[in-house]
């Protein structure tokens, strides 16, 4: 019967959007909405059943915007999407921030688990890193990014894969352990999440080093001048943001006692304005507004955190189906190979790096030790800004470089949430009895308890 109702509800938005333009020319905001409705409720859809399926429901979301998307039946198209960006990004900053509230420096302070964290996440950068600069080095005279290129610009070219390789998503690791009901402070969900933050935060240091030197080391016209400075006032300046942020947030929230959904409607249209007019970063804002706001107002934040998540699901259905909509795997038609190949090679250097780390089981369990690198896989948010990033500070390879880093960040985006729950669940922090009980629900009645943790 679900299948049935997706495939009703594909043809009825087919059928709105034809006949909405075949009168005249709409408004594009009216073309969006009506988009918008219409892959949400898609979404939601094919999120029940992919959660019938035992993988992510975020997955659903996904895969039920990618089809309604440009790329396969056109419901939604690119105009639409660039209307809808705002309400994307607001989207993607409620999570971030919603993650950002959950950390805590607890790990860091006890010595022997700050040790293991350490080195979980040196393991999980270090290797994944040095795999892809290697390997692109050695196959540069064929990599379509370096052939008939001096070595010295195929090497920035390569610590640049390499640096995107280190990035992780704290996102979108948040969203599976909220989606499934995970018990947020096991070992695998809680180490996962502190690994992912701390990766991307110095992932983003080693490429604004990595763009540094790229301008002595690259060719004359290779990098783009001044881009290290440009991008390190970028994220500099969304961490400060974040900050400030969450002190005006705060103060906002002792005079409030009402409904926090406005508040949080009106925090993710400041954010995503922010991201617009001064170019910041979406994630870092959220994820720094949300640990400045637990430590600043705690109990503001703990009510913040309750309210987040039970409206977490409506968040998630509407960013990941517009993120699922702007997947660009059309790309892979011409650099699947590649994509694939760096994909690889990050997914092994996980693997690998974890092994190497050694002492990580002290981290919680012999479950994270073996197959705690299946978490780190996913990739997305910040790795899109970072593409963005690498394609003006590279502008000879401006649009195969992007092409190829967002198809590959594509491929994360889809595997990296089932496997990430596939070791939840094998860690024992996702029950059977509890995916009994969203499968039990009715498919609106179901989400609006599917945030709690």
């Amino acid at each position: 019967m679900q299948w049935l109702l997706l495939f009703i509800t594909f043809v009825v938005m087919a059928v709105l959007q034809r006949l909405a333009r075949s009168f005249g020319a709409p408004p594009p905001e009216a073309q969006a909405t009506l988009a918008l409705g219409c892959v949400t409720l898609a979404a939601t859809l094919m999120g029940v059943i992919a959660q019938w399926l035992r993988v992510p429901r975020i997955v659903g979301y996904l895969i039920a915007g990618f089809v309604a998307g440009p790329a396969w039946l056109r419901i939604v198209r690119e105009p639409e999407l660039q209307a809808l960006s705002v309400i994307s990004t607001g989207a993607l900053a409620l999570i971030a921030f919603a993650a950002g509230s959950e950390l805590t420096i607890d790990a860091l302070r006890a010595p022997p688990r700050r040790a293991a964290l350490l080195r979980i996440v040196t393991g999980a950068m270090a290797l994944p890193f040095a795999a892809v600069v290697f390997v692109v080095l050695t196959i540069s005279p064929w990599f379509p990014l370096t052939a008939h290129q001096p070595f010295r610009d195929a090497l920035v070219v390569a610590l640049a894969l390499g640096a995107m390789a280190t990035v992780s998503s704290p996102t979108l690791t948040w969203a599976v352990i909220t989606e499934t009901d995970a018990t947020g402070g096991g070992p695998l969900s809680r180490s996962t999440l502190d690994v992912t933050v701390l990766q991307d935060l110095i992932a983003v240091l080693l490429l604004i080093v990595i763009l540094a030197v790229a301008s002595p080391l690259a060719s004359s016209g290779a990098v783009t001048p001044g881009i290290a400075t440009q991008t390190a006032v970028i994220f500099a300046g969304s961490i400060v943001a974040g900050v400030a942020l969450a002190f005006a947030l705060a103060q906002y929230l002792r005079a409030i006692r009402g409904s926090l959904p406005l508040v949080f409607v009106i925090l993710a249209f400041v954010i995503a304005q922010a991201v617009r007019l001064l170019g910041l970063d979406a994630v870092l804002i959220a994820l720094a507004a949300g640990c400045t706001l637990r430590y600043a107002a705690p109990d503001q934040s703990a009510r913040v955190r309750g309210e987040l998540k039970r409206c977490a699901i409506p968040v998630y259905v509407v960013f990941f189906a517009l993120a699922g909509s702007n997947l660009q795997l059309a790309a892979l038609g011409e650099m699947w190979p590649w994509a694939l190949l760096l994909a690889g090679l990050r997914i092994t250097g996980l693997w690998g790096g974890l092994r190497l780390a050694g002492g990580a089981g002290r981290e919680g369990s012999a479950t994270w030790t073996t197959y705690g690198w299946l978490g780190l896989i996913s990739q997305g948010g910040l790795a899109v800004t970072l593409a963005a990033v690498l394609r003006r500070a590279f502008p000879e390879w401006n649009v195969s470089l992007q092409a190829l880093l967002v198809a590959m960040i594509g491929v994360h985006q889809l595997a990296g949430p089932i496997c990430f729950q596939w070791v939840l669940r094998r860690g024992g922090e996702i029950t059977e009895e509890v995916e009994v009980e969203q499968s039990s629900s009715g498919v609106f009645a179901g989400d609006s308890g599917g945030g709690r943790v």
